[in-house]
C-alpha cells in the first residue's frame, strides 16, 4: 500500500521521489540502462589505446578486427539502451506525472467555493498542464542524465589518473569549478522559472476567457478588441520568459568556455609533458578522446540545471496547492446523514463573504419536512447564499443551520449534498451526451429510470428530436442546446437524483411560458412529501408555495402565504402588483 504523503511537513524534494516509489522497477530499469550507456563511452577510449599501445604494435590484427566488432556490439547494445531509456524512461515519467494530476485534481475537489471564487480556471489549468509536463521531463530525465554524467564523469577521472596523474589533475581542477558555476546559476534560474510560470499561467487565464467569451465577442462585434487583449497577451508571452533565456544564455556561455578550455589545458600541459619525455603521443591522444566523452555529460549536466530548475519551480508550485488546506471540513466525528425528513433550522445566522462582506444578518427560520418556501426580493438580497449555506457550500459566520435536528458542521458534506438536490439559473452541461448529463444526477441510473426523469422535466420529445437522440452531443457548457433545454436537462438529472430536499434557484427562468407551466406541475408532484426552497423573480410561479419569504438586505422582511402578504400590503404585494402590470 502507497504510503500516504504528508504535504504540508515533507520538502518538495521528498514529495517528488515519494512518486518514484509505485514505479521503482520502471526506474531501476531506466538506472540500469544508463549506467551501461556510460560503461560503453568509457571502454572505447581503453580500447583505442590498447590497440595503439599493443595489438597494431605486434600485428595482432586478428585481435584487433575481433575487438573492433566487439566494440560495435557494445554499441549496439548501448542502442538498445537508449531505446529502452528513451520509451520506458518517458513511460516512467509519464506515470509519474499522471499520478501527481490525479493527487492534484482530487485535492481540488476537497476545496472550497471560496477557493474557486479567488482563483481563474486558466491558471488552474497551468498547473494541471504545463507545469505537471515539466515535473515529467524532471522526472523522467532529471535521474537519468544526472547519473549518465556523473557516472561518466567519475570513471574517466579514475581511468585518467592511472594513465597520467598530472593531465588527470588539470582536469579534475576545472571540473569542480564548472560544478560550482552550475550550482550558483540553478538558484537564479529557480527564481527566473518560477516567475516564468506566474506570468504564463496569468497569460493563460486571459486566453482561456477570451475563449469562453467568443460568443459574446461576437454578440457585440467586439472581435477587434478580443483580438487586441490576446495580441497584448501574446506579446507579454514573447517577453516572459527573456530573463530566463538570458540566464540560460549566461550558463550556456561559461559552459561551452569550459568545455573548450578543457580540451585546451590537455592539450598545452600533455605537450608540455611529451617536450620533457615525460608522456607519449598514445596516451594523450587516449586523454583527448577522454575529454571529448565529457562533452556529452557536461552537455547532460547544462540540461539537467535547466529541467532542475524549471521542474522545482512546477514542483514549488504543485505543493502550494497540495498544502492549501479546505475552508471546510468534516467533523473528526461527523455522522452520516440518512433517513432525512426534510426539517431545516436556521438559528440566528450570520454570514459574510471573505469574513467582510456582509451577506445575511441575524436569519432566523424554520422550516419544517414537505414544506415549501419559496423566497423572493431584490437582487443581492442574500436569497442564493441562504440557500448555498443549507447544503454547507461556505460555513456561516454566526449562529448555526441544522438539517433534521443536526448541524450541517456535524455531518459529511458528502451525505448532506447527497439529499440535497439544486437546481440553478446558471445551468452548467459538461461537454458530453444528453445521456451522461442526466445520469449525472444518480451514476449507475438505468435506461427506463433516465427516460422517466426526462420525460418528468418535459425534455424527453426535445430528445428524441436530436440528431442522436440521448446520444447528442451537447457541445462544451451545453452550447449546442437551447436555454431551456439546457434547464431541462438540469432539471431531469434532480427528478432523476429524487432527493428528499430541493432548492430551485431560478430553475425555470429560461423556459417559456408553456413549458415553464408543464415543469411547474411536474414541480409540485415532486415537491410533494419533499421539503423544497424555491427562488423566483416570477412572482405568479409561487402563489401556491406553503409560505413566501422576502428577503432584502440580508433579513426577512416578510412572510406568509400570497394572501397574507397580499393583505399585508407590503415589499411582497408591491413586487407583485408590478409584475402583474407589466405582464398584463
Amino acid at each position: 500500500m502507497e504510503k500516504k504523503k504528508d504535504f504540508k511537513n515533507w520538502g518538495v524534494m521528498r514529495i517528488f521521489l515519494s512518486y518514484f516509489g509505485p514505479h521503482k522497477k520502471l526506474f531501476l530499469l531506466d538506472m540500469l540502462c544508463a549506467f551501461v550507456v556510460a560503461l560503453v563511452d568509457l571502454i572505447y577510449p581503453l580500447v583505442s589505446r590498447s590497440a595503439m599501445y599493443d595489438m597494431l604494435p605486434e600485428k595482432a590484427y586478428t585481435t584487433f578486427f575481433v575487438v573492433m566488432g566487439l566494440i560495435v556490439l557494445a554499441y549496439a547494445l548501448r542502442s538498445f539502451m537508449q531505446f529502452v531509456i528513451t520509451y520506458w524512461g518517458h513511460t516512467f515519467g509519464i506515470r509519474v506525472e499522471a499520478d501527481i494530476r490525479r493527487d492534484l485534481f482530487q485535492h481540488l475537489q476537497t476545496l472550497g467555493f471560496d477557493y474557486f471564487d479567488t482563483h481563474r480556471t486558466g491558471q488552474l489549468m497551468s498547473r494541471l498542464t504545463n507545469d505537471l509536463f515539466e515535473i515529467t521531463e524532471l522526472a523522467h530525465h532529471g535521474p537519468e542524465d544526472l547519473f549518465i554524467s556523473l557516472a561518466t564523469i567519475v570513471g574517466a577521472l579514475i581511468v585518467m589518473f592511472t594513465i597520467e596523474w598530472r593531465l588527470a589533475l588539470v582536469v579534475s581542477i576545472l571540473i569542480p569549478i564548472f560544478v560550482l558555476v552550475v550550482i550558483s546559476r540553478r538558484k537564479k534560474l529557480g527564481e527566473v522559472s518560477r516567475q516564468v510560470k506566474a506570468k504564463v499561467a496569468v497569460i493563460n487565464t486571459e486566453v482561456e476567457s477570451s475563449l469562453s467569451g467568443m460568443r459574446t465577442a461576437k454578440a457585440f462585434a467586439n472581435e477587434d478588441k478580443e483580438f487586441h487583449k490576446f495580441t497584448e497577451a501574446n506579446d507579454r508571452f514573447k517577453v516572459s520568459k527573456r530573463q530566463f533565456h538570458k540566464e540560460m544564455g549566461i550558463f550556456t556561455a561559461v559552459m561551452e568556455f569550459f568545455l573548450s578550455i578543457m580540451s585546451v589545458a590537455v592539450i598545452a600541459v600533455g605537450g608540455w609533458l611529451i617536450m620533457n619525455d615525460q608522456l607519449n603521443y598514445i596516451d594523450l591522444i587516449t586523454f583527448s578522446l577522454y575529454i571529448s566523452s565529457f562533452i556529452s555529460p557536461i552537455r547532460k549536466l547544462a540540461n539537467f540545471t535547466e529541467q532542475f530548475a524549471v521542474g522545482i519551480a512546477g514542483l514549488q508550485r504543485f505543493t502550494e496547492i497540495m498544502r492549501t488546506e479546505p475552508a471546510l471540513h468534516d467533523a473528526p466525528d461527523a455522522k452520516q446523514l440518512s433517513n432525512v425528513r426534510g426539517d431545516i433550522q436556521v438559528d440566528h445566522v450570520d454570514f459574510a463573504y471573505g469574513g467582510d462582506l456582509d451577506v445575511l444578518h441575524d436569519m432566523c427560520l424554520h422550516v419544517t419536512p414537505g414544506e415549501t418556501i419559496a423566497i423572493v426580493g431584490p437582487s443581492g438580497g442574500g436569497k442564493t447564499t441562504l440557500c448555498q449555506l443549507i447544503p454547507r457550500f461556505y460555513d456561516v459566520s454566526n449562529g448555526s443551520i441544522s438539517v433534521d435536528g443536526l448541524d450541517v458542521r456535524d455531518v459529511t458534506q458528502e451525505s448532506l449534498r447527497q439529499n440535497i438536490g439544486i437546481v440553478q439559473q446558471d445551468v452548467f452541461l459538461f461537454a458530453d451526451t444528453v445521456l451522461e448529463n442526466i445520469r449525472y444526477g444518480k451514476p449507475g441510473a438505468s435506461m427506463e429510470e433516465i427516460v422517466v426523469a426526462a420525460k418528468q422535466a418535459e425534455i424527453y420529445d426535445d430528445i428524441l428530436a436530436m440528431p442522436d437522440g440521448f446520444d447528442t452531443y451537447v457541445g462544451e457548457r451545453g452550447t449546442l442546446l437551447s436555454g431551456g433545454q439546457k434547464q431541462r436537462i438540469a432539471i431531469a438529472r434532480i427528478f432523476l437524483k429524487n432527493p428528499p430536499i430541493l432548492i430551485l434557484d431560478e430553475a425555470t427562468s429560461a423556459l417559456d411560458t408553456i413549458t415553464e407551466s408543464k415543469i411547474q406541475s411536474a414541480f409540485d408532484k415532486l415537491a410533494q412529501g419533499r421539503t423544497t426552497l424555491i427562488i423566483a423573480h416570477r412572482l405568479s410561479t409561487i402563489r401556491n408555495a406553503t409560505r413566501i419569504l422576502v428577503i432584502s438586505e440580508g433579513r426577512i422582511q416578510e412572510q406568509g402565504n400570497h394572501q397574507e402578504l397580499m393583505n399585508l400590503n407590503g415589499v411582497y404585494a408591491n413586487l407583485y402588483n408590478t409584475q402583474t402590470k407589466l405582464h398584463s
